[in-house]
């Protein structure tokens, strides 16, 4: 027998006396009754124990239902305003933040640089890939095990692990259509995955390994690149190899297919970026702007003017397909550039990674407003001879900063990031063996740019995500 002090939530206190093997309705026998605070008294030893305090850990959630649903509910009882309004820095106004859909004039605003979560597995890899799943309720992480791992998409815990390839995974896309996923690892093997995991096809697609692999605008086809310095295009349904593309001079290491258009882009090791007709396999140009090797290439999402390219040169560069140059250089990284991702809504804000583990945000109206204003007055100061002082600043790509920063995001290389696909969270996969959610900053929260993840090891806010940079408080 033993006797058991309760503290209720008010400060009641109540006695109950059970025997070893009693039956409780709250949850099985009293052995398994887990109590936030709890006295024991030994009548027998006339000694009394400590009580014990449980920590408890508060599991981060990012819920975008009400911002959705007051959003839609603004526009039917306003439907003339297209404003969302403005927001204060103030903790009253948190319930006045829209999607990002919203400020589709203001891209700035949907900057993911608060943290939310680390969610890393019990055996630890490195995270080579992350993708969402086409409707942001899971994402999907993939390491240099071989294996899959689905993370929810709102309270980011674990939910299921898999052993999907043998070697490491190195490329991953999902269709158009969201009916199917594509992967390929370190031996060339490509995958074909239905939603639920299902694997359908394999494919012994490349002698090397399959850096990067992109989906064409109608599913009907797909294109990879690989370690042995070729692009293959395929027909999806057959699994059969249509036509092969030479060309570079050593390893492919990225590849993309326009969404709309029948282009391709692929970037490698020897520095040059070339666009491919998919249909003549023929090399339409080759851009020569970088001076190292080519880690990601990317066509806009939203409009599908710009090309973003990134590079172990420490820099990213924007090209503009309709001219076949590139306009902006985006520095910053004191390192090579590893990886980038365009938000899915606001054409001109993309994101950035390098390898020494920190994250860039640029806008690039900043930069089209300050060129157009560079040209306005070279044009009114210059008079008759502006035309061709005007013709050789266009041909000069301008260099901008980002808008802002997370520097110790990682404590190793970002080699995959991906934004939701409504926006609000950018999460990124790093050397380090940890997956990371990064959301936007709430208004009125001082402690969004205090932890560590922001100043380092020196935290003098003692804030409660420095505590998170090494790891502990989150994932499986």
């Amino acid at each position: 027998m033993s006797y058991t002090r309760t503290d209720e939530a008010h400060g009641s206190i109540s006695y109950h006396k059970r025997s070893r093997n009693t039956y409780t309705p709250q949850g099985g026998y009293n052995q398994r009754l887990q109590q936030s605070v709890q006295l024991n008294y030994d009548y027998e030893e006339g000694q009394s124990h400590q009580p014990q305090q449980r920590k408890v850990g508060h599991r981060r959630t990012v819920d975008y239902t009400g911002t959705v649903a007051r959003w839609r509910h603004k526009r039917v009882v306003c439907p003339y305003s297209k404003e969302p309004g403005v927001v204060r820095p103030k903790k009253d106004y948190i319930i006045d933040v829209f999607p990002p859909s919203a400020y589709c004039d203001n891209p700035i605003s949907s900057t993911t640089v608060k943290f939310v979560h680390s969610s890393v597995n019990k055996v630890r890899h490195p995270v080579n890939l992350v993708r969402w799943t086409p409707e942001g309720r899971r994402l999907l992480g993939a390491s240099s095990s071989g294996e899959f791992t689905l993370w929810n998409g709102m309270s980011f815990n674990f939910e299921t692990i898999m052993q999907a390839h043998d070697q490491a995974i190195r490329a991953g896309e999902w269709s158009h259509n969201d009916d199917w996923f594509l992967s390929g690892d370190q031996e060339g093997i490509v995958k074909y995955w239905q939603p639920n995991m299902n694997n359908v096809k394999v494919l012994a697609a490349h002698r090397e390994a399959v850096r990067d692999l992109s989906f064409s605008p109608t599913d009907a086809k797909f294109v990879t690149a690989s370690d042995d310095s070729t692009l293959k295009i395929w027909n999806f349904n057959e699994g059969q190899e249509e036509r092969t593309l030479t060309g570079h001079g050593w390893d492919v290491k990225c590849v993309h297919w326009h969404p709309t258009k029948g282009l391709i882009v692929s970037g490698s090791k020897d520095n040059l970026v070339k666009l491919w007709d998919p249909r003549t396999g023929k090399c339409l140009t080759t851009l020569h702007g970088h001076k190292n090797t080519i880690t990601r290439a990317q066509f806009q999402p939203t409009r599908g003017d710009l090309l973003a390219t990134s590079a172990r040169d420490q820099t990213a560069r924007i090209f503009d397909i309709r001219m076949m140059r590139d306009i902006a250089v985006l520095r910053g990284p004191s390192c090579d550039v590893t990886t980038l991702a365009w938000h899915p809504i606001h054409h001109s804000l993309l994101a950035t990674g390098d390898f020494n583990g920190a994250i860039h945000f640029y806008v690039l109206d900043t930069y089209q407003s300050g060129a157009a204003a560079s040209l306005s007055s070279t044009a009114v100061s210059a008079g008759g001879s502006s035309s061709s002082q005007t013709a050789s600043m266009a041909q000069t790509a301008r260099s901008f900063e980002p808008v802002q920063s997370v520097p110790y995001a990682h404590e190793s290389a970002i080699w995959s990031m991906e934004f939701h696909p409504m926006g609000h969270i950018l999460c990124t996969g790093s050397n380090d063996k940890f997956t990371r959610f990064w959301c936007r900053a709430r208004p009125g929260d001082s402690a969004a740019f205090k932890d560590g993840y922001h100043l380092g090891n020196e935290n003098p806010q003692g804030s409660t995500y420095g505590a998170d940079r090494h790891g502990h408080g989150g994932g499986h």
